[in-house]
């Protein structure tokens, strides 16, 4: 079993309540997810997040094929890190921490996801052609999504 991991790190020119209040709203998810991705949220951010919340959401991440994907936010500490899991959905393995942390001039925003694909050998084959580069695009209209919504980080 290979788990694989991606790692983002990026500044933002905003005060550390503004990028909590921002980033721990399940809502503001379909913002920084590109439109192709066909991202809905059917249930369960209807309330600020909490340890225990679960968020079904639709998703078309390959091929123009809805797949329904039901993550729990496990941990939250208020202003300093909260973690999403898939318990349904594309993946066989998604594990998702999310960090803030303060810096001068701004916030620095840190994501960590470990991750195993379906299918054994034929997703670990998949991996590097179509899975890591599809992450590393999403996650790089999120950094560009960012800074489009609260500058640069100088």
């Amino acid at each position: 079993m290979k788990i694989y991991s991606l790692h983002s790190k990026q500044n933002l020119p905003i005060s550390l309540d503004e990028a909590w209040e921002f980033l721990s709203n399940p809502k503001n998810l379909k913002t920084i997810t590109p439109n192709y991705m066909g991202f809905e949220i059917l249930s369960g951010a209807d309330r600020p997040m909490y340890p225990g919340q679960l968020i079904q959401y639709i998703v078309t991440p390959v091929l123009g094929i809805k797949t329904k994907w039901v993550t729990e936010i496990t941990h939250v500490v208020d202003k300093k890190f909260f973690v999403d899991e898939q318990r349904f959905g594309p993946y066989a393995l998604w594990h998702h921490k999310h960090f803030l942390k303060e810096i001068d001039g701004g916030v620095e925003m840190e994501d960590i996801v470990d991750y195993k694909v379906p299918m054994g050998i034929l997703g670990q084959m998949v991996q590097p052609i179509i899975v890591q580069p599809k992450l590393n695009e999403i996650f790089e209209y999120r950094r560009k999504k960012l800074i489009e919504l609260f500058g640069e980080f100088k």
